[in-house]
């Protein structure tokens, strides 16, 4: 149901009423230009920016929201929608209608989100694997939690740091609804987007070294480090800036990375992390990807400490968006939004557990 314009924004045609049009009111009220309610100015946060509504010339009575297409900025983007609270029905619903949504999820109520599907880019294949709205709705009180960590296992390992940076963005839209009195939403979800290729910053390590860097000559850093080079591994080129220092070779001795500082120490691979502080770049921006086809054995394990184990201080600097989308059901209220508040709890709670263990 979701179309790309050519000007990179995306189309979501306007429901039959009166949803379509509760949810076009909504963004209007939301983007008015005149808008000077504080509450509604930080709601724009969290949500896609609105560019109000389009028709295409050959159908003019076809109306369309044109909204930021949250994943256009990301190379291989992993997408979730999960649909939060505890009623996915709004006051109104006729019994039948009631009915027929709880037969669909009978333990929203009672854990407040449905998983209702989830794209995962996994880096050994080179492509997605895709789950519906069956794959959520077959998920238990007891599966919930390894049904939600599938969405952040890039083939390879967990992404702890997408985990870590998710549950800061919850927690923000979290606080939102604890200081708001004035919107109830129902039937609406938060879209999960975080950066699935493998983008490791700078890698070192202490004997025989690879390394490729554009724009330098074959064998010599910007430093004047002389690299000997190794057949075992290869290092994809970057795309994006061309900044690209990577060395493999029997033990891992330090891995740079580009956020903040840290330092972590490892039992088995004697490997030291140091992070530098650079205020525009992280860890999984620069885009360099070693996958499996690449390396030999005795390497992934070591690379898959450094990425997918790092500290909770760098986690938080992983490419990732929560966006709250749907909203054809939503009501003016007087009263906090207990269902949507419960659901944000507990799916923290669940990405924190996945987190810790």
């Amino acid at each position: 149901g979701i179309l790309q314009h050519p000007d990179g924004t995306v189309l979501k045609q306007l429901q039959p009423p009166p949803r379509g049009p509760r949810e076009q009111e909504f963004y209007n009220k939301v983007y008015d230009s005149d808008c000077c309610d504080s509450v509604l100015l930080e709601l724009r946060e969290y949500l896609p920016k609105y560019f109000g509504v389009w028709s295409p010339p050959t159908a003019p009575n076809d109306t369309y929201l044109k909204l930021e297409d949250v994943t256009r900025k990301f190379n291989k983007p992993c997408i979730m929608d999960v649909k939060i609270g505890q009623k996915s029905y709004d006051p109104y619903a006729s019994a039948e209608k009631i009915q027929q949504q709880v037969s669909k999820y009978p333990l929203m109520e009672e854990i407040g989100f449905l998983v209702l599907g989830m794209r995962v880019y996994h880096v050994s294949s080179d492509s997605y694997e895709t789950q519906n709205q069956h794959y959520g709705r077959g998920l238990t009180k007891e599966t919930v939690k390894d049904g939600i960590s599938k969405f952040f296992h890039n083939g390879y390992c967990l992404r702890k740091d997408a985990i870590a940076a998710s549950i800061q963005k919850i927690e923000k839209i979290l606080e939102w609804f604890e200081g708001q009195k004035q919107l109830n939403f129902y039937a609406s979800s938060l879209l999960f987007v975080y950066e699935g290729s493998c983008q490791a910053a700078t890698v070192r390590l202490s004997d025989v070294t690879l390394a490729e860097k554009r724009g330098v000559p074959k064998g010599l850093l910007s430093g004047g480090d002389i690299l000997e080079y190794n057949n075992n591994i290869h290092v994809i080129n970057s795309t994006e800036n061309g900044k690209i220092e990577a060395s493999v070779s029997k033990g891992l001795s330090k891995f740079y990375a580009l956020h903040k500082k840290a330092y972590s120490k490892r039992h088995h691979s004697q490997l030291s992390l140091k992070v530098e502080n650079l205020e525009q770049d992280n860890v999984w921006k620069s885009s360099t990807c070693i996958t499996q086809e690449h390396l030999n054995g005795n390497v992934i394990p070591q690379l898959e400490k450094v990425f997918c184990h790092m500290p909770a201080e760098i986690k938080e600097s992983a490419n990732v968006e929560v966006r709250m989308i749907d909203f054809a059901h939503v009501f003016p209220s007087n009263a906090k939004d207990e269902g949507y508040i419960y659901g944000l709890k507990n799916l923290i709670t669940v990405l924190q557990n996945i987190l810790d263990n």
